[in-house]
């Protein structure tokens, strides 16, 4: 929560962004981890492997893009 404020904060923004891209980045491996288990959260399936992994792919690319000030 603190990082998705920081990046509301401009002399944060670009800080928050690379952060919370690596960290995006780091939980990856128990993304996979979880969709080739296949878990479940309160009851209901987790999201099947190529959509979560389209959706961290766009969401580390966007955080890179902010990052990089592109």
């Amino acid at each position: 929560l603190v990082g998705a404020a920081a990046l509301l904060i401009p002399a944060t923004s670009r800080w928050a962004a690379a952060g919370l891209g690596l960290l995006m980045l780091a939980m990856f491996p128990a993304n996979v981890s979880a969709a080739r288990r296949r878990l479940s959260l309160g009851g209901r399936p987790v999201t099947p492997l190529g959509p979560r992994t389209a959706l961290q792919v766009a969401f580390i690319a966007t955080a890179a893009a902010i990052s990089f000030g592109a």
